[in-house]
């Protein structure tokens, strides 16, 4: 029997002619392509070509040239700049309270700084300590380290300082200068902090309407003062007040923390979001807390933190 496979492979001498043809053809095709590229690419350009190539590069060259030049410009202004005007630090003893912006820049400190400081002083604010300095935005531990040594206050700006923290502001009209000054208590006389409302306040020597509502306002938030430090919170100073107030802590008003609500917890001074979640969802995975004890290996809770809170929480 004869192999199927042998009679499809078979091809007549014609057949086999023809495909030689074919295949000779495709590679004269391919060849073609080849060699016109080549010929293309080394024949000679005409003159009309050789001038248009050596306008657009010259075009080109120049287009470079004129940048680089302006480049250079600016290189040389900014370094001018620099050398007349080199930004050099100079350390020397200043008043917060009275230096100007080229002062602070001197210095060594930021352009938006000292903007900051020249804004917080146009409103008011008055640096009574160095440590206020601090406060300032913006302003780094190893900025503050560095001017501390030359930081200046004077007893002047102390003595403003108290006049306007802890009497009314004056005022310019008739009005207000024929205003009659409240009856001020004799020395000696206590006042409770958590029980004096603004009358009985504002008949404490240095003490004014707006001082009087500031204390009440955060005695509000809090539930109550449980140390006369806690004036120093909104920024009042308590050495020349402690001798004035006593302290009834019966009257705070306690949190009860198994039953008060995220929201509740939160709107407290001394307990944040986060401390307010953990108290929360501690309850509902372990129940009634009876004491603030689980919370000590809380990340969220400081030892400060949880001491402050203890003086404002229940657990009935």
């Amino acid at each position: 029997m004869q192999n199927p496979f042998k009679e499809f492979l078979y091809f007549s001498r014609g057949e086999r002619r023809g495909i030689l043809v074919l295949i000779t053809g495709i590679i004269l095709v391919f060849l073609s392509g080849y060699i016109y590229i080549y010929q293309r690419e080394n024949r000679p350009l005409s003159d009309e070509a050789i001038r248009r190539q050596a306008t657009a590069m010259a075009e080109y060259e120049s287009f470079i040239a004129s940048i680089q030049e302006k480049e250079q410009k600016w290189d040389n202004r900014f370094n001018s700049s620099l050398l007349k005007h080199p930004p050099t630090v100079s350390l020397a003893r200043f008043n917060p309270n009275t230096a100007d912006s080229v002062t602070f820049c001197r210095l060594g400190l930021p352009g938006w700084m000292a903007r900051n400081i020249l804004r917080y002083r146009s409103k008011g604010g008055k640096f009574r300590k160095a440590e206020d300095f601090r406060k300032i935005y913006g302003m780094t531990e190893k900025q503050y380290q560095t001017l501390l040594p030359y930081i200046h206050i004077t007893p002047e700006d102390t003595e403003t300082r108290t006049a306007r923290l802890y009497s009314s502001p004056a005022s310019n009209d008739s009005a207000a200068t024929s205003r009659i000054a409240p009856e001020k208590y004799p020395a000696g006389t206590l006042v409770d902090l958590n029980r004096a409302d603004t009358t009985e306040l504002k008949k404490i020597p240095g003490i004014g309407s707006g001082i009087a509502r500031l204390i009440i306002s955060y005695r509000q938030r809090l539930g109550g003062f449980y140390d006369i430090t806690q004036l120093q919170e909104i920024h009042l100073d308590t050495s020349q007040l402690q001798s004035w107030f006593s302290i009834d802590t019966r009257a705070i008003r306690l949190i009860n923390l198994n039953r008060s609500s995220l929201e509740r917890l939160r709107n407290h001074p001394y307990i944040n979001f986060y401390q307010a979640k953990a108290i929360v969802e501690y309850r509902k995975k372990k129940g009634n807390l009876h004491s603030l004890k689980p919370f000590a290996l809380y990340e969220e809770f400081s030892d400060t933190d949880l001491e402050k809170i203890s003086h404002y929480v229940c657990f009935e």
